[in-house]
């Protein structure tokens, strides 16, 4: 909704970031810093017009689509993908709307290090989404930050490395990962996190749509 009217006609995946759809700098990280080969698209809004622009493979990448016939939630269209692949064990999943140099094979390397655990949670820095205002003890101003980000409180930033057999006991058949499976795995301590400071965007809105395409100019 609050893409609008960007998302009349297309799926939030094919939202033009300086001219080129958000899902090809996702698929591009994908590669670059994960060595996928494969990419499934958990998709039901207007998921034709993915299937219109992607076909069956992009840039030698395989693709693929897991449509929805009606909203499963993150939890329940995470598992329905994950069916296609019964014989694999680790998947990358990433959200829609995020653009990020996060190093994934780091991650990935993080993850099959760790033993026992059927979860891996990309964690960012907190970016608060106002200016700052800092005042003495007697009230006065001392001071602004703009959009200050704090260091010390983490915020799920939408990348997950899976055990798909681990976790596919654990997701709903419609719900949320965030909300039932997380949670679940947090008390039988299964759930690490990869603390990241770099670059990580994601868009909500018009005004992160135009805040990451400044700084997508400025990077390259």
């Amino acid at each position: 909704m609050r893409l609008r009217p960007l998302t009349d006609d297309k799926p939030k995946a094919l939202i033009p970031v300086n001219g080129r759809p958000i899902s090809e700098y996702q698929i591009e990280w994908l590669v670059k810093q994960g060595g996928v080969d494969a990419v499934t698209f958990a998709c039901g809004y207007k998921w034709g017009r993915l299937k219109e622009h992607f076909g069956t493979s992009f840039n030698g990448v395989a693709i693929d689509y897991s449509v929805e016939e009606e909203p499963l939630g993150t939890g329940g269209g995470i598992k329905k993908a994950l069916a296609k692949y019964p014989t694999e064990e680790t998947f990358v999943v990433t959200n829609g709307d995020i653009v990020t140099d996060l190093p994934l094979r780091r991650m990935l390397e993080d993850f099959g290090g760790a033993g026992g655990v059927s979860a891996s949670m990309l964690v960012v820095p907190y970016r608060s989404r106002f200016g700052v205002v800092r005042i003495d003890k007697l009230k006065m101003v001392r001071g602004f930050d703009e959009k200050p980000a704090f260091p010390d409180v983490w915020i799920n930033g939408g990348v997950y490395v899976l055990n798909g057999p681990k976790i596919s006991k654990n997701l709903p058949d419609k719900g949320d990962i965030e909300r039932e499976t997380f949670p679940r795995l947090v008390t039988h301590g299964a759930l690490l996190s990869y603390p990241y400071y770099g670059e990580w965007s994601f868009i909500d809105s018009i005004k992160d749509l135009v805040e990451l395409e400044s700084a997508l100019k400025v990077g390259s």
